[in-house]
């Protein structure tokens, strides 16, 4: 995915772009496209679940013109990993913030790849 638009804010201070225009939808994973009900069936979680989430500030649903949650496929698998860690036994919140130290963790890794790719294109 072209990731050249303006950021938006992800946990741990990740950044993503906007959504892309209709056509391209289908492909965006942070496209606001599950409702709260829908993303906690597929979750098999609760709503409550999902709103701690929210309160821990993991996750920061968009809202619909209606005022209700909507969920993206990058945030549904927050939201699962952080089932999986909750069902091991860890607190939500301490949940949250281990998912977010794991995605600094990917991007800083990622630009240290992007850098090293650079630099041995460069000698």
């Amino acid at each position: 995915m072209d990731r050249t638009h303006p950021p938006h804010p992800r946990p741990g201070g990740k950044q993503t772009p906007p959504a892309p225009p209709s056509g391209d939808r289908f492909d965006d994973e942070d496209y606001p496209a599950y409702s709260m009900g829908a993303a906690a069936e597929l979750l098999g979680v609760t709503p409550t679940f999902l709103r701690a989430l929210g309160a821990a500030k993991l996750i920061e649903p968009k809202r619909s013109s209606g005022g209700h949650r909507r969920y993206s496929r990058y945030q549904l698998r927050l939201a699962a990993r952080a089932r999986e860690l909750v069902d091991q036994g860890t607190p939500v919140e301490a949940a949250c913030r281990i998912i977010i130290l794991e995605d600094q963790l990917a991007e800083a890794l990622r630009i240290n790849a992007a850098y090293e790719r650079e630099r041995a294109a460069g000698n």
